[in-house]
């Protein structure tokens, strides 16, 4: 059943991916402001980017099926409505922990939202105009990249109506309200199963098992350091092994009694897959790891207002947003070579951040970072377009559901240990300022050896990623295969 006014429908579901990119990204620009009204400790600040992550990377496990079972469009007014409501909440909180509990929530909902919009835009277009919807689906989504972060620093600095950076988060609900409205026009009315074919069933087990290994993974991570390390934290953190290892175990005796695992494991078989899942893992963990510390170095460290510091991190999301461009048109015939090209050049502008930090320390200027983390993006971006469907080169047709959502989850994964691992070596290194001899909250000269100490662990990362994708099938999947992975795995990262 096509809908009446496709258009419509495809600018609402555009709305709803805006808020889950903007959410991603914003604790990097409003952070010190949150601390500085709400408090808290520093541990804190990563809780409101590892607590969305983590918990996206806990729903995409069963986001996608919700909407098998019933209704792809039924499950993102849901999840429209969630987050909506708890961006509410984070633009009103009166304290740190409401926030982060907020966070929490919006990061569920999100799960629940984001997986039904690439099948409803199937939906919504025969196969002669899909094409086209997908065409502005991509720029529009990349150009929120680019902008994103600016519009964020800028709102942050303006006090809108004394609301400071609470619109950061204000400004999902009238967002929220057009996808709500438009949506419930003019998205099409699917019966459960219509569209797929299959509606399957809900693991709830799996999820609560899955839910807590992550959770006593990242949590020490996390908290560690702020803690002393006590001896419980690492004993969780070891728990979390015999805790993915039991939710393998169960995933399998699930298999074996006929019923719907959350994941396949038959593509864990594949050391192909198991290097892809590695490689997501160390990729997105030094990416969001790294834009966080920069992000906190620049304004908690050097003073920079959040205009400033999102101006200058705008060189890293054009050179992400043309990297994408290019390796959308080249990956096809460089195969997995994109991939070592993209790290190549990602970790050259690594390299000259690292530079910048030992020549100018804390009298870095606006302009002095722009052309290394430009350098940066661009690398960055060559490698998100093509990632997903050459991990899944060699995966067999039943196996691309569940593979394809299993990496949308690890992503959210690497992202939360990425934010855990790279944000406590940051404020490990990194001490409070003692009063005029400090730029910003974090002493100038403490915070520039912690970025620089961050800098080079992401150049290490790289290194390593750039090791595992020789484990990698040579060619992306829909190059050797008649059904290619679903579209969104290149424009979720």
């Amino acid at each position: 059943m096509r809908a009446k006014s496709p258009w419509m429908g495809l600018f609402a579901i555009l709305a709803a991916t805006l808020m889950n990119l903007l959410d991603s990204t914003i604790v990097n620009v409003a952070a010190p402001a949150i601390h500085a009204e709400l408090g808290g400790s520093y541990t804190a600040l990563q809780w409101i980017a590892a607590g969305y992550t983590l918990a996206l990377a806990v729903g995409l496990l069963t986001g996608g099926r919700l909407g098998d079972m019933f209704g792809r469009k039924r499950m993102l007014m849901i999840g429209l409505v969630g987050f909506v409501a708890a961006s509410l909440v984070c633009a009103v909180t009166p304290t740190i922990e409401t926030l982060i509990i907020a966070r929490v929530i919006q990061g569920l909902f999100g799960a629940v939202m984001i997986p039904q919009g690439f099948g409803l835009i199937r939906d919504l277009f025969p196969p002669d105009q899909m094409g086209k919807a997908f065409g502005i689906f991509g720029p529009m989504i990349g150009l929120a990249t680019i902008l994103g972060p600016v519009v964020a620093g800028m709102l942050v600095d303006a006090d809108v109506f004394g609301t400071g950076w609470r619109m950061i988060f204000a400004i999902n609900l009238p967002l929220g309200a057009f996808a709500l409205l438009a949506g419930r026009i003019a998205l099409p009315d699917a019966a459960p199963g219509q569209t797929t074919g299959r509606r399957g069933t809900l693991d709830l087990p799996g999820v609560v098992l899955a839910g807590v290994a992550m959770f006593a993974l990242i949590f020490p991570l996390v908290q560690g350091r702020e803690l002393g390390w006590p001896t419980w934290s690492l004993a969780l953190l070891v728990a979390s092994v015999p805790l993915i290892g039991g939710f393998i175990v169960y995933q399998i005796r699930r298999r074996r009694s006929g019923a719907t695992p959350l994941v396949e494991l038959s593509v864990f078989a594949k050391r192909s897959y198991t290097s892809g899942v590695a490689f997501v893992v160390v990729f997105f963990g030094a990416i969001v790891g790294f834009s966080l510390a920069v992000g906190l170095f620049l304004q908690l460290g050097l003073g920079y207002s959040p205009t400033r510091a999102s101006m200058t991190m705008a060189a890293w999301a054009v050179g992400a947003f043309l990297g994408s461009g290019f390796s959308a048109g080249a990956a096809a015939k460089l195969g997995r070579r994109i991939l070592h090209l993209g790290l190549a050049i990602m970790t050259v502008g690594t390299a000259g951040v690292y530079v910048v930090f030992e020549r100018y320390g804390a009298e870095i200027g606006t302009w002095t970072l722009t052309a290394p983390l430009f350098i940066f993006g661009l690398g960055m971006g060559m490698i998100f377009v093509p990632l997903f469907d050459i991990i899944m080169g060699d995966i067999e047709d039943r196996e691309v559901g569940s593979a394809a959502g299993m990496l949308e989850s690890i992503q959210q994964l690497g992202a939360s240990i990425g934010v855990a691992v790279l944000g406590t070596v940051f404020f490990g290194i990194a001490k409070p300022s003692t009063g005029s001899a400090g730029h910003g909250l974090l002493d100038a000269g403490t915070a520039v050896d912690a970025a620089t100490a961050v800098t080079l662990l992401t150049i290490v990362l790289s290194v390593a990623a750039f090791g595992l994708g020789f484990l990698l099938p040579r060619k992306a999947r829909a190059v050797h295969a008649e059904k290619a992975p679903e579209p969104e795995l290149a424009l979720v990262a």
